[in-house]
């Protein structure tokens, strides 16, 4: 009978696992992840650059990647590291995981908007 009971439970852990896997590999629960890849840009203007949300470190803070050519729309924010979410939905980019470079808060629609420091005024949108 125990043998019964842990063939049945064999076979269910593995049509499960099955189920969680899609043919490629990858798991639905990765597949529902977002891609972390956001556009910035300065002021509304034309001139952007791509910003790479990285693996979560703690609860809401992860790893940053800013493009170079960032500093063209804010000077320093080409050294930001780390990506923190605060409770309120509001997110701040910072080197040091502390001490926030600018901070955004969630925009009308998707996305974000920063708030400080005043000026410039950053967007940050979703896809690259």
């Amino acid at each position: 009978m125990k043998l019964l009971a842990g063939l049945i439970a064999s076979v269910a852990l593995f049509g499960g696992a099955q189920f969680l896997h899609s043919g490629d590999g990858r798991s639905a629960a990765e597949e529902a992840a977002p891609s972390g890849a956001y556009r910035l840009t300065a002021n509304g203007d034309e001139a952007a650059c791509a910003v790479q949300r990285g693996a979560e470190l703690s609860d809401g803070l992860s790893l940053l990647r800013v493009a170079p050519n960032c500093r063209k729309l804010m000077p320093g924010i080409e050294r930001v590291k780390f990506w923190r979410e605060q409770a309120d939905g509001s997110v701040a980019f910072s080197e040091n995981g502390t001490d926030p470079i600018v901070t955004f808060s969630v925009a009308d629609g998707d996305g974000y908007e920063s708030y400080a420091p005043a000026a410039p005024l950053l967007s940050l949108n979703n896809g690259e």
